[in-house]
Formats: structure tokens, sequence, C-alpha cells
């Protein structure tokens, strides 16, 4: 029988988890005799955000997008976290936390930018025409389109083909949003008259795409994998402390233009 939805009159409810005085319950699971020692983070993580048993699919998709995800050298995130970590070492979490703030529209996040824009392919009546569609309208607004274009990896980036293909030797798997990206890809070379590499979080955006993850969610992916991305670099910051070579360097390249200080004298 299937449960009947919560009267709204009754207000809100929660199916995550429950306790008792002997118990903890994960969902229906409990978290003693089912899921401790049986399964995976991986697995517990997706049974929770998806709400519903994960399939392995599911967790070998979400397994490479979390590797991909986690770390990518000294990133503006990285690099908040080292900062802060220098200023209050007493609060990692802290540290953490304003790496993650970093993570949105233009970094780590894009992704969900880039879903938006399968959404509409895959809704289109015409994809290849919409897909156009929207790689024109980036083109006359000289904006990146989300999910294609990379700074530091030219001409590819490999982390997206790879991805890419991991998905198509799925046969679980429907393959429509890795279409709806392809066909994007295609339009956007199309206008730019030349190829324009898929980044790792446009081909992120297409896999969790086909694991049923909502496209309002993916960015929560990139925040749960970037968060032990950052925990390793303050634990390297920890070893070989680098905030301060970072704030002086910031310091002595950014020169005073104003005119604060010019009539001072030794």
């Amino acid at each position: 029988m299937t449960a009947s939805l919560p009267d709204k009159a009754q207000g809100p409810v929660t199916r995550l988890c429950t306790h008792t005085l002997t118990s903890l319950h994960y969902g229906d699971a409990d978290l003693v005799e089912d899921l401790l020692g049986k399964k995976t983070f991986t697995e517990v993580m997706l049974m929770q955000i998806l709400q519903r048993a994960p399939r392995p699919v599911d967790m070998r998709i979400t397994d490479a997008v979390l590797i991909v995800l986690m770390e990518h050298g000294l990133t503006p995130s990285a690099i908040a976290t080292r900062l802060i970590y220098m200023s209050a070492p007493e609060n990692l979490q802290g540290a953490v936390a304003s790496g993650l703030l970093a993570v949105g529209s233009s970094f780590v996040g894009t992704m969900e930018n880039c879903s938006v824009l399968l959404d509409r392919i895959q809704a289109a009546a015409d994809p290849q025409a919409e897909a156009l569609a929207i790689a024109r309208h980036h083109k006359a607004q000289r904006s990146a389109v989300p999910g294609f274009g990379h700074h530091l990896h030219k001409p590819v980036d490999p982390r997206a083909y790879k991805l890419l293909d991991l998905a198509r030797a799925e046969p679980e798997l429907q393959g429509d949003k890795v279409r709806a990206l392809e066909q994007l890809s295609t339009a956007v070379d199309e206008v730019a008259g030349r190829p324009i590499t898929i980044n790792a979080t446009g081909a992120v955006a297409a896999l969790l795409g086909e694991i049923g993850v909502p496209t309002a969610v993916m960015r929560g992916f990139a925040v749960i994998s970037r968060a032990a991305g950052l925990v390793a670099h303050i634990v390297e910051e920890q070893q070989s402390p680098s905030g301060r070579f970072i704030w002086d360097t910031i310091d002595h390249a950014i020169p005073y233009v104003g005119q604060g200080g010019k009539g001072d004298h030794a």
C-alpha cells in the first residue's frame, strides 16, 4: 500500500530520521542493525538524499562525481579555507565552511547552471534548435555557456570526457541527459566556430541527471565532495603553512594608489 501524503493542516513532517531510547533509524533502516558495517557512506547518502534505495550504478556514478569534484588545487575555496584556518586554527569547521561559501555559479557549483540548460533541451519540441538558441544567446551576451570551456584544461578537459565515457558504459542509464549535453556541445562548437571543451561540471550535470538527482539539489554534491577536499587542505596547512605567504604575496602585489601616507616622513 502506498503511504498517504501528510495533511498540510497537520504541519511539517520528516521521514529522514527518528530515535528511541535504544535505537536510531535513518528512514526505515535501523542504523546499528541495517547500516553500520553493511552499507557504504555513498549508499546511505544517496538513500537519504534521493529517498530511495540506490542501485549499484547510482553509487558508481556518484563516487566518480565526488572524486572529480573534491580537488582542483589552490582554488578560491581552498585559499579561503587556508586563510581562515591561519586566522582561527581552533575553528576547523569555520575554515571549511568559508571555503564552501565559494561553491557557487562561477566555481565548482556550475553543474546546476548547466543542468538547467539540459532540462530545457530535453523539454523542447526541437532539442537541437533549443541548443542552438542557448548557444547563440550566450554568444550575444558574451558569456560562457555553463558547463563549457576551461581556463586551465585545453584543448579538452580530460575529466569530463572520462565521466561521459563512464556513463555511456552503463546500460542501466537512459542516456537522455548525456545526449542533451552532446547536442548542446555541437551547438556551442557551431556558434563559436571552433571546438569548445565540455568541462567537468558540465559532465557532472549530465551524470547526476542520469541517476535522477534534481537540478536544484546538484550543487549539494559539490558541497559534500569539496568539504572533504578542504579538510585535506587544512591538513596540509598544518604541515606546511601557506596562509601567511598568500597574505604577504597579495599585500606586496597589490599597490596602494591613494594619497594616504604620501606626506609622511620617516
